[in-house]
């Protein structure tokens, strides 16, 4: 019998400073830290509207680590789940500010824009649509160039991010 987990709770990122990672992770998303563990130099953070105890966990190697290599093994890049498809587009204006911003694209059931922190670990915001109107991308995941005004046009006001929690209160 398989293992079942119902999703993925958190990440963890090495990076060279976690002072810097800190910043980056607290004034892009928006990430509240919630925990410091010292003696790992370690950081914990959580999204603002997260049930989780913490999403991102962050440990700081120094300026002498090995930098992420490109396209090798280990971790391509994370997603983080947007509610509605109008925040990829003030997404895309934050990470175009703070020079993160390396493209977007249609992968049918999620609409998605991409970056880079200062370590060049790449993420990944998205946007899925309702279950329902996933037909065709049911079973398939095409890259296709992402048009987001027609998008918006579209899915305005769609919320489907699903529950979110905030402190004892819960919001569906």
């Amino acid at each position: 019998m398989p293992v079942s987990p119902v999703r993925l709770n958190h990440a963890v990122l090495f990076v060279t400073d976690l002072d810097r990672a800190e910043r980056f992770y607290t004034e892009v998303f928006g990430m509240e830290v919630v925990a410091r563990e010292p003696r790992a130099h370690a950081a914990f953070l959580r999204l603002p509207r997260s049930g989780n105890h913490h999403d991102l966990g962050l440990f700081g190697l120094g300026a002498d680590a090995a930098p992420k290599v490109r396209g090798g093994v280990g971790l391509y890049h994370l997603a983080w789940q947007l509610d509605t498809i109008e925040e990829l587009t003030q997404a895309r204006t934050i990470l175009t500010e703070v020079g993160a911003y390396t493209g977007q694209s249609s992968h049918g059931a999620t609409k998605s824009i991409y970056g880079v922190d200062p370590d060049g670990n790449e993420f990944e915001l998205m946007w899925m649509l309702p279950r329902k109107h996933w037909g065709q991308y049911e079973h398939a995941a095409p890259v296709e160039p992402l048009e987001l005004d027609a998008e918006i046009a579209q899915w305005a006001g769609v919320a489907t991010a699903g529950r979110i929690v905030t402190g004892a209160e819960e919001i569906n």
